[in-house]
């Protein structure tokens, strides 16, 4: 019988690859589009992180989702510091969310606040893909506008206190393996991260729209 963490892997790989495959991604990682269409993603983001980073100190002694919350993870500092690179002192003034992030950021939040196992779904897409492909996605951004290597623009993608990344994603696996639920809601937490990929997707969809490649 599989582990959970496998389970979980497989179980939204065909989402992962949507995701990661999508006409805006594949535009912004092909240096097809501006800095701007990165600085309005990163934007996006922020508003993702916030919900769940909020959530997380409530969460933190929770029996289900407390083993999860690794301050060595938030990414909210980072966030912030990469706006202020791409948009300037100001850039909280101009922070804006499009309807479909504020679909994700609601539903993240929903769950830190009502459902600690539905939580782990959305901290599992998250940072386990800002550790494996985030990578890629710092290191085209690097070279495609010139940001310092893992320095300002990009500093969302480097997680300074996490050493060993391939041994962080091994533990992390083992507390999924461990999680407190039985076998009706780990079902739940797998349907919770097929949406999660989804409510990412559309955030994409949505990007793509604002930035259409000209014909």
């Amino acid at each position: 019988m599989d582990s959970f963490s496998t389970v979980i892997r497989t179980a939204s790989h065909e989402q992962h690859l949507e995701a990661e495959t999508s006409t805006f991604m594949s535009d912004l990682l092909g240096g097809r589009l501006g800095v701007d269409a990165y600085a309005r993603y990163t934007e996006q983001l922020w508003f993702v992180y916030e919900a769940l980073e909020a959530g997380a100190a409530r969460l933190a002694a929770d029996p289900v989702a407390g083993p999860f919350v690794r301050p060595e993870l938030f990414r909210l500092g980072a966030l912030e510091r990469d706006l202020a690179h791409l948009r300037g002192a100001g850039w909280r003034s101009g922070l804006s969310a499009l309807p479909a992030t504020e679909a994700y950021a609601g539903r993240v939040r929903e769950c830190a606040e009502r459902w600690p196992a539905g939580y782990i779904a959305h901290h599992y897409t998250r940072y386990l893909g800002d550790l494996s492909g985030g990578q890629i996605i710092r290191d085209r951004a690097e070279r495609t506008w010139g940001f310092a290597r893992k320095g300002d623009g990009v500093r969302f993608y480097v997680f300074e206190e996490i050493a060993n990344p391939a041994a962080f994603k091994r533990g992390y696996r083992e507390l999924l393996d461990g999680v407190r639920a039985d076998d009706l809601e780990k079902q739940r937490i797998v349907s919770e991260c097929r949406r999660a990929f989804a409510l990412n997707t559309a955030v994409f969809g949505a990007l793509g729209a604002e930035f259409p490649l000209s014909a």
